[in-house]
């Protein structure tokens, strides 16, 4: 399966239309079924204790997940999470998140994607495995 959209072209859809996010994300690698994402977390992302909350990881999977989903379907951005999975299994620590989602199916309806996220670097153990759906309504 070929890519639909490339780096700068998935840059600049976020830009247009999810600003609120631009300079939340970095997109490192993006393959025909593996995206990378990191994310420098700082204060607002960081529960008592300096360690990452929740919803930081959340959006950290689901922006990872919705990567993919672009970079392979093109720009649909009518489709949306319809489930989100997270086991949390160590304590991130403040500072570089890295994100990994791979595909696990991509059918006409639903795509769905599963990964991990690292405190640091890809080679660690990681601090979260999760699982992501997506409903896919193509634009017309």
């Amino acid at each position: 399966m070929d890519l639909k959209m490339t780096i700068p072209e998935l840059n600049e859809f976020i830009k247009v239309e999810f600003p609120q996010i631009v300079d939340e994300f970095e997109i490192r690698e993006i393959s025909k079924d593996s995206f990378v994402l990191g994310l420098m977390t700082s204060q607002k992302h960081l529960r008592p204790g300096d360690t990452v909350s929740g919803p930081t990881m959340f959006a950290l999977c689901d922006v990872t997940s919705y990567i993919g989903l672009l970079a392979i379907l093109g720009p649909v951005a009518q489709s949306v999470t319809t489930n989100c999975s997270i086991d949390f299994m160590r304590r991130p620590e403040a500072g570089l998140l890295v994100c990994r989602a791979n595909v696990l199916k991509l059918g006409k309806r639903l795509a769905v994607f599963d990964g991990r996220i690292y405190s640091g670097v890809l080679e660690e153990k990681p601090v979260a495995r999760f699982s992501v759906t997506y409903a896919i309504q193509l634009n017309n």
